[in-house]
């Protein structure tokens, strides 16, 4: 018998109302879904939610959870006042992954976490970021490339600890990577290592040594799947993990 393709989980973003162009609604980039499917597994839709039995009922049907980018993670939630340069925040979706991500580290549910999701995951285990790291440190090299600019441009090269889990998936310890992201790791949270840098030493990609699988990352592997197998390789990984 072939063995059942593992559920994974895929919170969506809320996408306000448009005046007579479109309700509420909640959705994610296909490209998250098609790495997942390529890798062999079966994406659910999270929606968010505030009911947190609605949300334990769907979280208790997942083999893996994937914590995707999208808006910045609200600075109260880490105890910061907002910066000037805080971009647009969404509470709802900020309690919903908050709530997952805790799960899945307390569970040992597999977690892969991208952009923002790296973000979530350290601040649901006690972390900071930098609101702007344009802004709050001094001699960054500019990593919002974005909007303007194609997904999957190669922005910058990340070196990755070669010790690290990361450095077994992509059997390198150097890669060139896509930039989207203005906010950044900035405390990291206890029970996460920092594994992976940019040029400029911003944190790149976190681990977390004894968990199943917990990988977050700043860049975005789901844009680059068709033209780097590396960034495949990470999902494979991942689902690898939620099949055990």
């Amino acid at each position: 018998m072939t063995a059942q393709p593992p559920v994974v989980g895929i919170t969506c973003t809320f996408f306000p109302p448009q005046a007579q162009k479109s309700p509420p609604r909640f959705g994610q980039n296909r490209s998250y879904v098609r790495a997942s499917v390529r890798a062999g597994a079966a994406p659910l839709l999270i929606p968010l939610l505030t009911d947190k039995d609605q949300l334990r009922r769907l979280f208790d049907l997942l083999d893996g959870l994937l914590l995707p980018g999208g808006e910045d993670v609200d600075s109260a939630q880490y105890g910061q006042p907002p910066h000037e340069r805080l971009r647009q925040v969404s509470p709802l979706r900020d309690a919903t992954e908050l709530t997952l991500a805790r799960w899945a580290m307390e569970e040992g549910r597999p977690l892969l976490a991208i952009c923002r999701g790296i973000q979530v995951l350290n601040v649901a285990l006690g972390g900071s970021l930098y609101q702007d790291i344009q802004s709050q440190l001094p001699q960054v090299q500019k990593h919002d490339w974005f909007p303007g600019h194609p997904r999957n441009r190669l922005s910058h090269p990340v070196q990755v600890a070669p010790d690290s889990r990361l450095a077994g998936i992509l059997g390198t310890t150097t890669l060139s990577v896509n930039s989207l992201h203005h906010q950044a790791v900035q405390d990291i949270a206890p029970g996460l290592e920092a594994i992976a840098w940019s040029p400029d030493g911003v944190c790149e990609a976190l681990e977390a040594p004894g968990h199943p699988f917990a990988l977050g990352l700043q860049w975005h592997p789901e844009e680059l799947i068709d033209d780097d197998p590396r960034a495949q390789q990470i999902f494979d990984a991942w689902v690898a993990a939620c099949c055990q």
